[in-house]
């Protein structure tokens, strides 16, 4: 019998304030201080300046750049691997992003997302156009954002790719008299992702309220989702609040 890899991962489902980049800082340490024996810490989309937040587009920084090099010591000083979703300006473009981060410091993989919503804001975030993922101590790991686990042509391109795990940051908001059932869909495409990839699926999702655009006033609900490469639901996030959900997989 080939022994398997035990790897403890925790959806960590915060509140993100848009623009309040140094709020938005803290609130992570504090999730990542309350940590005890974590390997993978798993943030939510958009996590320092807000999903659909034109004003990243003069605010938000470089990978690597200001807000990563914070991050990433973060993940050395608390020894955990990190993924979090960001903006990035590249030029006179901006990205969502997710990165992962070893336990050094170090970025490791870099996505950018693909399938964007591009008229939820004006100007748009600029798309992707890749699918990566790399080795680690913990197997196989993917990242994607959100609506990019919409798309077949995404997920047939990471299944191709075979990851062992399939961390999602996600912002899944919705009208307020929409939760807590718009959560049950959220659980729902996680276990299907799952599925198709026959991987692990981490998804987190954003707490707080969108403040621009069409979407302005909906409500991000939490209900974050881990299943297993089965499509199996191993654990649920509390209905917008607070919350961390933390899970032994077995790669």
């Amino acid at each position: 019998m080939v022994s398997k890899i035990k790897v403890r991962v925790a959806a960590c489902q915060i509140q993100c304030i848009d623009g309040d980049r140094l709020g938005n800082f803290k609130r992570i340490e504090n999730r990542l201080q309350k940590l005890k024996n974590v390997d993978i810490a798993c943030f939510p989309e958009s996590c320092l300046l807000g999903w659909l937040n034109p004003e990243a587009h003069t605010i938000a920084n470089r990978i690597p750049g200001i807000d990563t090099d914070f991050i990433c010591g973060l993940a050395k000083k608390f020894n955990i691997m990190i993924a979090i979703g960001l903006a990035e300006k590249n030029g006179d473009k901006l990205y969502d992003s997710v990165i992962l981060i070893d336990k050094m410091g170090k970025i490791i993989l870099t996505h950018r997302k693909i399938n964007l919503l591009s008229w939820l804001m004006n100007p748009p975030y600029t798309p992707g156009d890749k699918i990566s993922v790399v080795d680690t101590e913990f197997g196989r790991i993917g990242l994607l954002i959100c609506a990019d686990t919409f798309k077949k042509d995404i997920l047939k391109q990471m299944k191709e790719k075979k990851p062992d795990i399939l961390i999602v940051s996600y912002g899944w908001a919705e009208k307020r008299e929409k939760w807590p059932r718009h959560g049950k869909l959220l659980e729902r495409l996680v276990k299907s992702v799952s599925k198709n990839l026959n991987a692990y699926v981490i998804g987190t999702d954003l707490l707080g309220e969108i403040s621009h655009g069409p979407w302005t006033s909906y409500v991000y609900g939490g209900q974050s989702v881990i299943v297993d490469n089965k499509g199996e639901l191993l654990a649920v996030g509390k209905d917008r609040q607070r919350d961390i959900i933390i899970q032994d997989l077995f790669i």
